[in-house]
């Protein structure tokens, strides 16, 4: 199971785009509400999630954290803290796109490894190897640059998750790039 983490204020199409194009490709994906069963995005759009933050249960196959304002109340919650730790320390997957690779970046998590954010939060990354790239995956970390690069960032998941050809057959699907 993939968990897409949505706070009041998170980025719609950084949410969104991961959960679409990851379900497409036939990976079981749900959206988890930070509080309640519901979360408003930054452009006014309510969701309801598929689950509540208390009802995540393991396996999780990958842990998905969209920006938006809503990064801060996911960087501040200390449920959210002890889940990327444990995520973090057995090496399993995590991503995060815009400002909320800052949640990683101030806590050491990406020191020495490549990764990419909104230009202006960069010098929240900690000692990150900034990039440039739309998606970066370094290890078990996915990071992505912000809304623009949200179908890249998702394609980057799928990668990890199911491989280079599931990543290029949903590709061709959405007809993104140069097919």
């Amino acid at each position: 199971m993939v968990y897409v983490l949505l706070a009041d204020g998170f980025e719609e199409i950084e949410a969104l785009t991961p959960v679409d194009l990851l379900r497409r490709a036939g990976v079981e994906t749900a959206t988890v509400a930070l509080h309640g069963t519901r979360a408003t995005g930054a452009h006014g759009i309510t969701v309801e999630a598929d689950l509540a933050f208390e009802s995540m249960e393991e396996p999780c196959e990958l842990l998905v954290l969209p920006g938006g304002k809503g990064y801060r109340l996911l960087d501040e919650d200390p449920r959210v803290d002890a889940l990327l730790r444990e995520r973090m320390r057995a090496k399993a997957p995590v991503a995060a796109i815009c400002a909320a690779p800052t949640i990683l970046g101030k806590r050491g998590y990406l020191d020495g490894m490549s990764a990419t954010c909104f230009p202006s939060m960069e010098g929240e990354m900690g000692a990150a190897a900034l990039s440039a790239q739309p998606a970066v995956r370094s290890g078990q970390v996915v990071t992505g640059r912000a809304a623009g690069a949200a179908t890249q960032f998702a394609l980057e998941l799928i990668r990890l998750l199911r491989g280079e050809d599931m990543a290029e057959q949903i590709r061709r699907e959405i007809c993104f790039g140069d097919v």
